[in-house]
């Protein structure tokens, strides 16, 4: 995603920013816990101190947080509300490495999930320039100085499986879940487990990061040159049999992110014959979340469901 338009796309699809609050924080019942015990990898300088800006008109007529500035990452547990299923997911917002749009993207993903008994855990993960992103300036990808995002979601994904047995979650059953930018997190998550990209700094870092299943939502990142259909390298000569199954949808006329994003992740993903389920449809744009319109697309969520159930995450 550039990040030049997906300013533009902010402004044109939220309908403008109201004033910044100091930083974000969850609703009432859920609390923020940070997920480095001390220092920060690789820490690098930010702008500014953490906001969060309210988008106003975002789609579906319902208002939204944007965080700026994360440093300090953290991660917000929502609970399952009736049975529990025993399966987490780790949800990425999107926002171009730029920002996070962590209600449109997070906390009401949220609330859908553990509706259906799933753990959600909210990763308010570093930004800005913490993955790849586009620059207008060079017309070209810049790299982040150091992976500082995939840090946070690696490191996350290990504290969720360190807390399984308390959290009463089943440790086979812990997936990843991201929009956008975070649907290239997604896969970067589903191919990057091996080794972690990070000094280890406790036990949490001796369990495995590896999500058991993925679920990539008009995800960015992984078409980057527009002369060849072909996938990122970062992403392409780390998959194997051991990524996980994975489900991508994404719009044709996605005007941020290129269908051909979700095409050719799902075309290196067969070749390495890994379960692998992709819905496209001909409309639905880019950055509409869960909130319901009258397309198509929308009903999203339910095929989500349904393709838990056929991979043995959550009862059928």
């Amino acid at each position: 995603m550039k990040p030049l338009l997906f300013a533009l796309c902010v402004v044109f699809a939220f309908g403008g920013l109201s004033a910044q609050k100091p930083d974000w924080q969850p609703s009432p019942g859920h609390t923020q816990m940070p997920i480095w015990p001390g220092a920060v990898p690789d820490a690098q300088p930010v702008a500014g101190p953490e906001v969060a800006a309210t988008a106003k008109g975002l789609i579906a007529g319902k208002s939204g947080d944007i965080v700026e500035n994360v440093s300090r990452p953290t991660m917000t547990v929502y609970w399952p509300s009736g049975k529990n299923t025993g399966a987490a997911v780790v949800v990425f917002p999107g926002g171009g490495y730029q920002d996070l749009a962590i209600d449109l993207e997070g906390t009401e993903v949220c609330d859908w999930l553990t509706s259906k008994g799933i753990a959600c855990v909210l990763l308010k993960y570093r930004v800005p320039d913490s993955g790849p992103a586009w620059y207008d300036g060079c017309k070209c990808y810049i790299h982040a100085q150091a992976p500082m995002a995939l840090q946070d979601a690696q490191r996350t994904v290990g504290l969720v499986r360190f807390q399984a047995a308390e959290w009463h979650i089943d440790p086979h059953k812990i997936g990843v879940l991201g929009f956008s930018a975070g649907g290239h997190m997604v896969a970067a998550m589903s191919t990057h487990f091996e080794r972690r990209v990070y000094p280890a700094v406790d036990a949490a870092d001796k369990e495995s990061c590896r999500p058991d299943f993925a679920v990539a939502v008009y995800p960015g990142h992984l078409w980057i040159d527009d002369k060849k259909f072909e996938l990122n390298p970062d992403i392409r000569t780390h998959i194997t049999g051991q990524t996980p199954p994975t489900f991508l949808l994404q719009a044709e006329d996605d005007y941020v992110d290129n269908v051909n994003q979700s095409l050719v992740y799902y075309i290196a993903l067969k070749n390495a014959k890994v379960p692998v389920e992709m819905h496209l449809y001909a409309q639905g744009g880019h950055a509409f979340g869960l909130r319901r319109t009258e397309l198509p697309i929308t009903g999203w969520p339910q095929l989500v469901e349904t393709w838990l159930g056929t991979i043995g995450m959550i009862a059928k």
